[in-house]
């Protein structure tokens, strides 16, 4: 009986992120590993080095042993040992042995000292070698890492381009820069192809409602003609919709090139304007305070963030004596976006599926009136294409908090 092969597992996130400094001082890096490996391993053979000539001078110098010689009489002075005055042969030449034994151990002590002395400076010599060696040779890894980190960035344009002999760490980067080139590739034509297929609905689309918009402009239409229009144009508007946000969404997924000040207050202010005609229809107050928070950026991709919010906030929302807060601030060097808003309880679980595309809550279909799907997709896409994130939040008592963080 076969078995049903187990499905693959996702691969790993990344321990790092790529907006953070890099801090070699503070983990364990390859270069460092490497250092106080080769730099260990010196001074273990240093220590043993220096013990083995310590252990073949003392035995050469023959601590301890009697003298090779017998003073028999006359008289022997000295500077650096006291003899006895008037003592007889034997006492004397234990005083001599005596003497000669602590200057040999004089000796072996100094130069124990002289070579310990000497093992440290060649300890730091060789561990600051060593660093130095490892980082010529970890240099490629880290182009590969800092190319990998602007990849990160939405830079699918970066390559290694390693140059050097034909090693492992070649062939390394050369793989990467091949994974890169199908990658750009892929994503390019899959950009390419919702492009042109937005540009190409859009032109039957804006026909179809221009043809709905005369026949119902038409007094003499019949009723039954005027209701199906009245449907017609609302299913047109929506398949507009859905064209203009997949458009913005390929759009949006790339970085941000030119960049001007933007300020988080009047965005939300604009988008506040937009929906409040909604809001007060459904009977949802708009409230909150918005200080000044300036980014650099694009004002109509941040505008569409905050409106794409607001609208959600309001849609999303309790029949009755439901409301939604909006407040724009500075945190931390960052310009933050909050919209909060009362509504339905959120599972936990299910507030990564709300950023994917043409996904909702499981109490919502896909043919509500209350959007196409896109609208948290396309924030998502626009604040990482500006460098920032946007989080989802189960609000206590029902509804969410929506908070977009950007750098300033």
């Amino acid at each position: 009986m076969a078995t049903t092969p187990a499905p693959p597992q996702a691969p790993p996130k990344p321990t790092w992120d790529p907006r953070e400094p890099v801090r070699p001082w503070l983990r364990p890096t390859i270069r460092i590993r490497l250092t106080l490996l080769y730099g260990g391993m010196f001074l273990i053979a240093g220590i043993l080095l220096l013990s083995i000539i310590y252990l073949l001078a003392a035995q050469a110098m023959h601590v301890g042993n009697e003298l090779p010689f017998r003073i028999v009489k006359g008289e022997v002075t000295s500077e650096a040992c006291t003899f006895p005055v008037g003592a007889d042969a034997d006492r004397f030449n234990a005083a001599m042995n005596a003497c000669v034994n602590e200057q040999r151990q004089h000796a072996l002590d100094d130069l124990l000292r002289r070579s310990l002395f000497a093992l440290l400076g060649l300890s730091i010599i060789a561990f600051a070698f060593g660093y130095a060696m490892a980082g010529r040779v970890l240099s490629p890894l880290g182009r590969i890492t800092r190319t990998a980190r602007q990849v990160a960035g939405s830079d699918l344009t970066r390559r290694i381009e390693l140059d050097g002999p034909d090693d492992e760490l070649k062939e390394l980067a050369d793989t990467f820069d091949d994974m890169l080139d199908r990658l750009e590739r892929a994503f390019t034509a899959q950009q390419r192809f919702v492009a042109n297929a937005s540009h190409e609905l859009r032109t039957p689309l804006a026909i179809n409602r221009t043809l709905l918009e005369v026949h119902l402009s038409d007094p003499g239409a019949p009723v039954e003609l005027q209701q199906l229009g009245k449907t017609l144009l609302a299913t047109n508007e929506r398949s507009e919709q859905l064209v203009e946000g997949l458009l913005l969404l390929a759009r949006s997924d790339n970085e941000i090139v030119e960049r001007k000040p933007v300020d988080l207050a009047e965005v939300a202010s604009r988008a506040i304007d937009q929906t409040r005609a909604e809001a007060e229809a459904k009977g949802v107050e708009i409230r909150g305070e918005r200080a000044p928070a300036v980014v650099q950026g694009n004002g109509v991709l941040l505008e569409r963030i905050a409106l794409n919010l607001v609208q959600n906030a309001v849609r999303y929302n309790l029949a009755e004596d439901g409301w939604v807060e909006v407040i724009t601030q500075v945190q931390h060097g960052q310009a933050v976006l909050v919209v909060s808003n009362t509504g339905p309880v959120v599972p936990a679980y299910e507030i990564d599926n709300l950023f994917e595309p043409f996904r909702r809550l499981r109490q919502d279909r896909t043919g509500s009136d209350k959007g196409v799907g896109l609208g948290l997709s396309i924030a998502r896409s626009v604040a990482r294409a500006h460098g920032g994130r946007i989080i989802a939040e189960p609000r206590e008592g029902g509804g969410l908090v929506m908070r977009v963080t950007l750098p300033t």
